[in-house]
């Protein structure tokens, strides 16, 4: 049966129809958890090296497992890895591994450790996850048993074990090349996919982690927000992923859904490319980063629902610079610096999309506060199934977001020079020195205070506005249960195995 994406037309029909639906009794509603997330189009697919949007990472936890996975505080939670450790020197690792299988009932080994870290790692793959495995040494690596693992790394990295639990970094079958159908051993077996369209996998009954609580998982694309909404009331879907500030303060205390509310876990940012003018006038980046007032964001953008950002990464996350002072608007100060540079007037482009539901108000809020500093900001929308991919290498300035990660993992993939996912153009040898001394520490205390230090040259120039933190809004049916309020990109996050219906 050929299966078609809920367009908005067919929502509303399906709406009429809710009723209906809601007196109905198909079986097939006591076991298909039915979730509705933003996709991306008809290049999507299933390899787990390939992770840019929510519905990627969340479809690939469900096929796959990683070595570690992230408490809700970036601390690490042992999964595929029983248990790690280094030498004194942080570049030798070994890593014990628990018993699990895929799904064709191969066990788990260190050999298809090794081969997913060498794939991943390889530049021809242009995964955004390599920078976390460019340190192994591959011809040095090898597999002491089955279950055990002995990684030689070509610099001392005590963050290594960080990078194992990232979006990306999902452990393969050795071989693996097409992903077309494919296997891992996560709760879920793969069914059926369509790019662009649904996926359903159906339980594994051998998980190692205990069967999932439904029978089968299907995901729903559904790239309009109000449209995944009204597939939540009128009871097409179960789960409603990442809605706007304003949709949650809408539907606060509406009796048909519940609320999973991670508060200031997402970061909103402008990305300014520092390798294209007019950012390669470091006078413009300054009165960018003067002239936008953070606090109207938060009060417009978040409907008051978020934190301001201080063009850091990570707020209240292990390893925040928390005492770098808060940049404030300085208007008086960014007219002065668009004056010196002679750019009265000029105008860019900002790249946003519908990919996140508060894009296009920020953008319309951004583009008026910098025109009352003399430029000429225009919002330009582009598909949310490819933005994410576009903006890497289209546009000068562009509204990005990142969930939870360790800060020492976004700012060694973001800002190292060379970094594979350093959109910004960022190049510092000051700031990379910083990255290998703090890497190179054994002492925890000294190792953050080290990374504070790099965080302070990005926050001067690394061209990375980070005005806010929102909080990450998801919508549930009462019918179902078991899941839990996290961050994306951590463990409880999109954890539909733990799933129960009614």
């Amino acid at each position: 049966m050929t299966r078609h994406p809920l367009t908005r037309r067919r929502l509303l029909t399906l709406a009429a129809l809710a009723p209906l639906a809601a007196c109905g009794t198909a079986p097939s509603d006591t076991g298909r958890l039915r979730v509705a997330f933003a996709a991306g189009g008809s290049k999507e697919s299933l390899d787990p090296s390939q992770v840019s949007l929510f519905v990627d990472q969340a479809r690939a936890k469900a096929l796959f497992d990683t070595l570690v996975a992230y408490n809700a505080d970036t601390s690490l939670r042992p999964r595929l890895a029983e248990s790690w450790e280094s030498d004194a020197s942080g570049t030798r690792w070994r890593i014990r591994l628990r018993r699990a299988a895929f799904h064709d009932g191969r066990p788990v080994t260190a050999d298809d450790v090794l081969h997913s870290f060498r794939r991943i790692a390889d530049p021809a793959l242009a995964s955004s996850s390599r920078q976390y495995f460019a340190k192994v040494d591959f011809a040095r690596s090898k597999a002491v048993s089955p279950t055990e693992l002995a990684l030689t790394l070509t610099a001392p990295d005590f963050e290594f074990p960080s990078g194992w639990g990232a979006p990306g970094a999902e452990i393969v079958p050795a071989g693996t090349t097409d992903f077309t159908a494919p296997i891992g051993s996560g709760p879920f077996r793969f069914v059926s996919f369509t790019p662009g369209g649904p996926a359903v996998f159906r339980k594994n009954e051998s998980y190692w982690d205990g069967a999932p609580g439904i029978d089968e998982l299907e995901f729903v694309p559904v790239n309009d927000e109000t449209a995944r909404v009204n597939a939540l009331l009128s009871g097409q879907v179960d789960y409603a992923h990442d809605l706007a500030a304003g949709t949650a303060a809408r539907l606060t205390g509406d009796a048909r859904v519940s609320l999973l509310e991670a508060k200031g876990t997402t970061m909103q940012g402008l990305i300014l490319r520092l390798t294209q003018p007019p950012f390669t006038d470091a006078r413009l980046l300054r009165a960018v980063l003067s002239g936008v007032d953070r606090e109207a964001l938060n009060r417009v953008a978040l409907a008051g629902r978020g934190e301001i950002g201080n063009d850091l990464f990570g707020k209240g996350l292990r390893g925040y610079a928390a005492g770098i002072p808060q940049r404030r608007r300085d208007g008086e100060l960014a007219r002065a610096l668009v004056r010196e540079a002679g750019a009265e007037g000029l105008a860019f482009a900002l790249e946003t999309s519908d990919v996140d539901p508060g894009f296009a108000t920020a953008a319309t809020l951004i583009s008026q506060q910098l025109k009352e500093i003399g430029l000429d900001v225009t919002p330009n929308t582009r598909a949310s199934s490819t933005y994410f991919g576009e903006i890497k290498t289209k546009g000068v300035a562009a509204l990005t977001r990142t969930a939870t990660l360790p800060v020492a993992t976004f700012l060694d993939q973001r800002f190292r020079t060379g970094g594979s996912n350093n959109v910004n153009g960022f190049a510092s040898p000051e700031f990379d020195a910083l990255l290998d001394r703090a890497a190179a520490t054994a002492d925890e205390s000294a190792r953050l205070a080290l990374f504070g230090d790099a965080q302070r040259i990005v926050h001067d120039s690394g061209g990375l506005l980070a005005w806010g933190f929102s909080t990450w809004t998801i919508a549930v049916s009462k019918r179902v249960s078991g899941l839990v309020t996290a961050p994306p990109n951590t463990f409880d996050w999109a954890r539909f195995d733990r799933a129960r219906l009614s």
